[in-house]
Protein backbone atom coordinates (compact mmCIF):
# COMPACT_ATOMS: atom_id res chain seq x y z
CA UNK A 1 0.00 0.00 0.00
CA UNK A 2 1.00 3.27 -0.74
CA UNK A 3 1.18 4.83 3.02
CA UNK A 4 3.75 5.88 6.31
CA UNK A 5 3.15 3.58 9.04
CA UNK A 6 3.96 4.71 12.50
CA UNK A 7 3.81 3.12 16.10
CA UNK A 8 2.41 5.53 18.69
CA UNK A 9 3.00 4.25 21.58
CA UNK A 10 1.47 0.92 21.71
CA UNK A 11 -0.64 2.17 18.66
CA UNK A 12 0.27 0.90 14.91
CA UNK A 13 -0.98 4.09 12.74
CA UNK A 14 -1.25 4.26 8.94
CA UNK A 15 -0.65 7.29 7.23
CA UNK A 16 -3.02 7.61 3.91
CA UNK A 17 -3.33 10.25 1.03
CA UNK A 18 -1.37 10.64 -2.68
CA UNK A 19 2.43 11.80 -3.26
CA UNK A 20 3.05 15.11 -1.42
CA UNK A 21 0.26 14.88 0.90
CA UNK A 22 2.31 15.08 4.09
CA UNK A 23 2.73 11.39 4.93
CA UNK A 24 6.56 11.08 5.56
CA UNK A 25 6.71 14.95 6.88
CA UNK A 26 4.35 13.80 9.89
CA UNK A 27 6.44 11.07 10.32
CA UNK A 28 9.25 12.91 10.77
CA UNK A 29 7.55 15.42 12.99
CA UNK A 30 6.26 12.65 15.31
CA UNK A 31 9.16 10.50 15.31
CA UNK A 32 11.77 13.76 15.97
CA UNK A 33 9.52 14.61 18.76
CA UNK A 34 8.91 13.71 22.55
CA UNK A 35 5.38 12.25 23.19
CA UNK A 36 3.29 15.13 24.58
CA UNK A 37 2.46 15.13 28.09
CA UNK A 38 -1.04 13.06 28.11
CA UNK A 39 -0.21 10.29 26.52
CA UNK A 40 0.79 6.98 28.41
CA UNK A 41 4.18 7.40 30.42
CA UNK A 42 7.42 6.77 28.03
CA UNK A 43 5.47 6.64 24.93
CA UNK A 44 7.35 7.47 21.73
CA UNK A 45 7.17 7.27 18.42
CA UNK A 46 8.57 4.92 15.68
CA UNK A 47 8.96 4.70 12.11
CA UNK A 48 7.87 1.28 10.47
CA UNK A 49 7.65 2.19 7.02
CA UNK A 50 7.75 5.00 4.98
CA UNK A 51 6.04 5.85 1.29
CA UNK A 52 5.10 1.53 0.78
CA UNK A 53 3.87 -0.46 3.55
CA UNK A 54 3.19 -4.18 3.21
CA UNK A 55 0.06 -5.43 4.97
CA UNK A 56 -1.03 -8.74 5.98
CA UNK A 57 -3.97 -10.26 8.59
CA UNK A 58 -2.63 -12.01 11.11
CA UNK A 59 -5.53 -14.31 13.55
CA UNK A 60 -8.02 -11.08 13.30
CA UNK A 61 -4.79 -8.04 13.60
CA UNK A 62 -3.92 -5.88 10.62
CA UNK A 63 0.02 -6.40 10.55
CA UNK A 64 2.37 -4.01 8.99
CA UNK A 65 5.96 -3.95 7.91
CA UNK A 66 8.22 -1.80 5.66
CA UNK A 67 9.59 -3.46 2.23
CA UNK A 68 13.32 -5.14 3.16
CA UNK A 69 14.08 -2.29 0.27
CA UNK A 70 13.49 0.88 2.31
CA UNK A 71 13.49 -0.50 5.85
CA UNK A 72 14.70 2.32 8.18
CA UNK A 73 14.45 4.83 5.76
CA UNK A 74 12.28 7.81 5.49
CA UNK A 75 12.30 10.56 2.64
CA UNK A 76 12.45 14.16 3.79
CA UNK A 77 11.72 16.36 0.85
CA UNK A 78 14.26 18.66 0.08
CA UNK A 79 17.00 16.68 2.09
CA UNK A 80 16.70 13.30 0.81
CA UNK A 81 16.81 9.79 2.01
CA UNK A 82 17.46 9.36 5.63
CA UNK A 83 18.49 6.62 8.15
CA UNK A 84 15.79 6.20 10.72
CA UNK A 85 15.50 4.23 13.70
CA UNK A 86 12.49 2.09 12.95
CA UNK A 87 10.47 -0.98 14.25
CA UNK A 88 9.44 -4.28 12.07
CA UNK A 89 6.35 -4.69 12.31
CA UNK A 90 3.14 -2.76 14.01
CA UNK A 91 -0.09 -3.79 14.33
CA UNK A 92 -2.34 -1.29 13.03
CA UNK A 93 -5.11 0.38 14.55
CA UNK A 94 -6.26 3.29 13.26
CA UNK A 95 -6.15 4.59 9.44
CA UNK A 96 -5.61 8.24 9.08
CA UNK A 97 -6.49 10.15 5.90
CA UNK A 98 -4.37 13.43 4.93
CA UNK A 99 -6.39 15.76 3.33
CA UNK A 100 -6.78 19.71 3.05
CA UNK A 101 -7.71 21.50 6.37
CA UNK A 102 -10.72 22.60 4.37
CA UNK A 103 -11.68 19.09 3.50
CA UNK A 104 -11.85 18.14 7.37
CA UNK A 105 -15.05 18.09 8.99
CA UNK A 106 -14.75 20.35 11.97
CA UNK A 107 -17.31 17.62 13.92
CA UNK A 108 -16.50 14.61 12.70
CA UNK A 109 -19.02 11.16 13.22
CA UNK A 110 -19.29 9.80 16.55
CA UNK A 111 -18.59 6.95 16.77
CA UNK A 112 -16.22 7.81 13.91
CA UNK A 113 -16.30 5.78 10.53
CA UNK A 114 -14.75 2.23 10.55
CA UNK A 115 -12.97 0.36 7.41
CA UNK A 116 -12.23 -3.09 6.56
CA UNK A 117 -8.44 -3.71 5.33
CA UNK A 118 -7.93 -6.98 4.49
CA UNK A 119 -11.23 -8.32 6.67
CA UNK A 120 -9.78 -6.02 9.81
CA UNK A 121 -12.12 -3.48 11.29
CA UNK A 122 -10.35 -0.38 11.40
CA UNK A 123 -11.68 3.88 12.78
CA UNK A 124 -10.79 5.94 10.20
CA UNK A 125 -9.38 9.97 11.49
CA UNK A 126 -9.26 12.59 8.87
CA UNK A 127 -6.28 15.20 9.49
CA UNK A 128 -4.59 18.27 7.68
CA UNK A 129 -1.05 17.34 8.58
CA UNK A 130 0.60 20.39 7.95
CA UNK A 131 -1.75 22.10 10.72
CA UNK A 132 0.78 22.98 13.68
CA UNK A 133 -1.16 20.71 15.92
CA UNK A 134 -1.40 17.65 13.54
CA UNK A 135 0.75 15.56 15.81
CA UNK A 136 -0.95 16.64 18.73
CA UNK A 137 -4.20 15.42 17.79
CA UNK A 138 -2.55 12.06 16.30
CA UNK A 139 -1.92 11.37 19.85
CA UNK A 140 -5.06 12.31 21.21
CA UNK A 141 -6.56 10.08 18.19
CA UNK A 142 -4.46 7.36 19.30
CA UNK A 143 -5.40 7.63 23.26
CA UNK A 144 -9.33 8.28 22.83
CA UNK A 145 -8.37 4.10 21.45
CA UNK A 146 -8.10 3.02 25.14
Amino acid sequence: MHATCIQLGSCGVLLRGPSGSGKSDLALRLIGAPAPLFAPAGSRAVLVADDRVCLEAVEGRLVASAPDFIAGKLEVRGVGIIDAEYQASAEIRLLVDLMRYEDVQRMPLSPPPFEDVQGIRLPCLSLDPFEASARHKLWLAVASLG
